[in-house]
Parts: C-alpha cells; sequence; structure tokens
C-alpha cells in the first residue's frame, strides 16, 4: 500500500479550492470537495487562522486522513490579541501588550511542537515571537523581561500554567503600552534632531586653507561675498622690491 503526504497552509474552518490547493490534489485525482469538507471540519476550532495541515493519501484506494498541526505562535498571538498582524518597524512604535497569563496560553497550545517539555522555555519562545511583531509583554520589550523571567519574576503564574488575564490588570496593560509608545516617540525624535544637526554641520562648513575676509563666507570650497557687504580691495601680500 502505498501512501503520500501532502502538506498544506489552510485557513481555519474556511479551507477553499484556490489554486495551490488544486494544484496539490488534482494529480491524486481525489474530490477536493471531499478533502476540504473534511479538512474544514478537523479545523473549524481554528477560524481565523492559517494552520498547517498534512494529508495523508492512499494511492490505491483514494482514502485520506487529515493531520491538523499547530497553528504559528504568530498566528496564535494574533488571534489573542485580535489584531490582524504585526507592525513592519517594531522598534519603532507597539501595537499591543501582553499579560504573562496570554503568553502562557500561547506557549501551552505552542509546547509540543516547539520540543520541549518545559513551559517556561516555551513562554521565552513566545515572548521572542511576540517582540518581533511589535509587541510588550507585561510592559516590557523581550530583551528586558526575559532576564526577569529566568530571575524568577512569574515564577508563580509559569508554574500554576494560568491562562485567565485578571480583569484589574487590562487597563494597567493599556496605560503601559501608551507610555512606552510616548517613550519612544520621545527618543525617535531627539535621534533626529541630532541627525538633522549634523546633516546641517556637514553643508555649511569652513574650507581648509581658505582665506575668509569680512563679509564673506566659505563654500564649498570658494569664497563668496555677503550679499550687501561692502567688498574691499584686495590687499598686496608682497612687498615691493626697490
Amino acid at each position: 500500500m502505498s501512501k503520500e503526504k501532502i502538506d498544506l497552509m489552510v485557513e481555519g474552518g474556511k479551507a477553499v479550492a484556490g489554486p495551490a490547493i488544486a494544484q496539490k490534489l488534482g494529480p491524486m485525482k481525489i474530490s477536493i470537495s471531499e478533502v476540504l469538507s473534511a479538512v474544514n471540519k478537523k479545523t473549524e476550532s481554528f477560524k481565523g487562522i492559517q494552520v498547517p495541515v498534512k494529508l495523508i493519501i492512499d494511492s490505491e484506494t483514494k482514502k485520506f486522513d487529515v493531520e491538523v498541526g499547530t497553528p504559528p505562535t504568530s498566528e496564535l498571538i494574533k488571534k489573542e490579541l485580535k489584531i490582524e498582524k504585526g507592525h513592519g518597524e517594531p522598534n519603532k512604535i507597539k501595537i499591543g501588550n501582553l499579560s504573562i497569563e496570554q503568553v502562557i496560553k500561547v506557549a501551552k497550545m505552542k509546547k509540543d511542537s516547539m520540543y520541549t517539555d518545559r513551559i517556561k522555555s516555551a513562554v521565552k519562545s513566545v515572548i521572542g515571537t511576540a517582540n518581533s511583531m511589535g509587541l510588550l509583554v507585561e510592559g516590557k520589550q523581550a530583551p528586558d523581561i526575559i532576564p526577569k523571567i529566568n530571575g524568577g519574576k512569574f515564577g508563580k503564574e509559569i508554574e500554576q500554567e494560568k491562562t485567565e488575564t485578571p480583569e484589574e490588570k487590562i487597563p494597567i496593560l493599556k496605560q503601559q503600552l501608551e507610555q512606552v509608545n510616548i517613550e519612544l516617540e520621545k527618543e525617535f525624535a531627539k535621534l533626529k534632531a541630532v541627525e538633522e544637526a549634523e546633516k546641517a554641520a556637514v553643508e555649511v562648513k569652513p574650507v581648509v586653507g581658505a582665506e575668509v575676509k569680512e563679509g564673506a563666507v566659505a563654500v564649498e570650497g570658494e569664497v563668496k561675498p555677503v550679499e550687501g557687504a561692502e567688498a574691499k580691495p584686495t590687499e598686496a601680500k608682497e612687498e615691493k622690491k626697490e
């Protein structure tokens, strides 16, 4: 008995017969509608998320099995925060702030596919992904919060695998996000001011070795009179020989 495996990436509960799927399933000569129906039934709990699916097809009988993998970490995070995508410049702006409980929830879903039996390791991996998407965790960026977790911060929540964010924490997470974005905006405003000052200093600078007389400025290798300034006659630099 010969079996073939086909890997697909579909939206949970909404797989359709697009070109990619048709190209993979067409040569197998099996009912694409039956396959999609089975895939959608098995992935309906992942609505709105891209899910990896493996089809195992018997090349003789054309019977098939559907194995549903775990969605990418980024997809689970987007679903948790109800956002469509991460930010293209994560170092300039933060678009969300995860609670440690939300991170643990995603980590529990991804732990097996991460080849680790330690929830703490999975948590740190999720934090790294969140950071690359422009997201904070408990008001901190990954380089700041991971060392704290290594030192025991949120140890109780991680050990007990808490996945429900306390209601009183929600407004705090929002305030933290706003404050971090204010600080980032100030930081980049300062950097921009420094860059503009350096640029201006390069554009107008005295020319080394050029004699600049009163009422003139040196610009790019030549001395030009200032408009409105009285031009003085050039003084002879050599004494007349007798």
